[in-house]
């Protein structure tokens, strides 16, 4: 029992420097992953090798995929190219469904543009639409939060769930083809809270708040740099499969090329660019949208990182063979990410480390959980990112910014966003399970 007990020892020195002593979450999962190793009697070299490795095996698969997804929303954002698809989703779907359009926006929005920055471009449009059709701001409030949340916690690009499946090395295509899915019914049972119960909250809307300014790039142009990264990933997971056989090729070479995730991001960048009306300093530059974007990235990162050194250490100390030992005949499976993650996600606040963390300490236990086959691998990157949006509260800074934006004091914070993400977390790892069972 003295990995278990280590374990727990190094998740409650996590829990406590994050929202106790509130050190940056790198340092404390670095220290914590340290802790680990020493109370369980490593060497000094291997600890080492544990930082050095856990850290640079995870930079070298995600690093730049992380990068490369935060620039590509930040062009979208700053190009008003993001304001683009919102505007013509919500004139698609009409005036008269705002609560579906909310949902569906936000769900779109936030696979390529944080969370907290897509609220700031949809706020403006969800308090306009809403007085105009006079239905309650509360419910399209919770519609757009819930839509933020589902894509952010479980469809790639988004970093979470990228640093999720490299971590377990999961095929991306795949987390992306099944998060799509799951996000994606989990999000009808999140449709009937906004509309029946979120929409009984009284949240009174203040108009003279609301100024938006945006540039209006073609639409086509906005979708280029998230379409065409996500069918190149796509194509090359079906062609990876075993189950198909295709001949080599000229073009199955290009294919495995540009759809390799870190290629197909870097695309994305590249058709990122033809959105801004003109190409400058204001871009490119160390204070421009790049350098944003490098300072958005970095945090998440080094986040993923300390993560690596962490899931590094517990693979090292042989933890796998004390799970499978202590916990045989349990068949936890797929409920042991989800509940780690939920427990993380709703002490510390971020949905980010909680995905990482969960990841790096669940990848020396998938054999022993029974999760090392490639589907299992995918939909364990899945619960986890279900049990990462359990729940959203204070401690959570997309909370703040939610209520802040819509004036929504604590109370109805906890009946919209808080008990949302609830019904969404739960929800996924319901359809999560049926799917293991039918599929597996």
């Amino acid at each position: 029992m003295t990995y278990l007990i280590a374990l727990l020892l190094s998740l409650a020195l996590l829990i406590v420097g994050i929202i106790k002593i509130k050190v940056h979450p790198f340092f404390v999962l670095l220290f914590s992953a340290l802790a680990y190793g020493f109370m369980t009697g490593m060497d000094i070299e291997t600890i080492i090798n544990a930082v050095n490795n856990g850290f640079g095996d995870i930079m070298g698969k995600i690093g730049l995929i992380i990068l490369f997804g935060v620039t590509i929303g930040k062009v979208l954002e700053k190009s008003g190219g993001a304001f683009v698809i919102a505007s013509k989703i919500l004139a698609v779907i009409g005036s008269k469904s705002i609560h579906l359009a909310m949902l569906i926006t936000g769900y779109i929005l936030s696979v390529p543009v944080f969370a907290d920055s897509a609220l700031l471009i949809m706020n403006p449009l969800n308090k306009v639409l809403s007085k105009k059709a006079g239905v309650s701001f509360a419910g399209t409030t919770a519609a757009l939060a819930l839509g933020l949340t589902a894509s952010h916690t479980m469809v790639p690009p988004t970093p979470g769930p990228i640093a999720a499946a490299g971590i377990l090395g999961a095929d991306l295509g795949s987390v992306m083809i099944y998060g799509i899915l799951i996000s994606s019914i989990s999000l009808i049972a999140c449709y009937f809270f906004a509309t029946k119960i979120a929409s009984r909250i009284d949240l009174p809307i203040e108009l003279e708040t609301v100024v938006t300014k945006h540039e209006k790039p073609a639409l086509w142009k906005s979708l280029l740099a998230i379409v065409i990264p996500i069918l190149l990933i796509v194509c090359k997971s079906i062609m990876d499969y075993p189950e198909f056989t295709f001949e080599p090729s000229i073009f199955k070479s290009l294919i495995s090329f540009l759809g390799t995730p870190v290629i197909a991001l870097l695309v994305g960048v590249l058709l990122s660019l033809v959105l801004p009306k003109k190409l400058d300093e204001k871009i490119f530059s160390a204070t421009g949208w790049f350098g944003e974007s490098l300072r958005e990235a970095a945090p998440i990162i080094f986040i993923t990182g300390a993560g690596g050194i962490f899931g590094r250490m517990l693979q090292n100390s042989g933890i796998a063979d004390t799970i499978t030992s202590e916990f045989t005949g349990m068949q936890l499976g797929l409920f042991l990410p989800f509940l780690l993650a939920a427990c993380l996600k709703t002490t510390q606040g971020s949905s980010t480390v909680a995905l990482v963390t969960t990841a790096s300490i669940i990848a020396p236990l998938m054999g022993p959980l029974g999760l090392s086959d490639p589907l299992m691998a995918t939909l364990t990157v899945l619960s986890i990112g279900a049990g990462a949006s359990v729940v959203s509260h204070v401690n959570d800074s997309f909370f703040w910014v939610l209520t802040q934006l819509t004036g929504m004091n604590v109370k109805q914070g906890y009946q919209i966003q808080s008990a949302g993400t609830f019904v969404f977390g739960v929800t996924s790892m319901i359809i999560i399970t049926i799917l293991s069972k039918i599929l597996v």
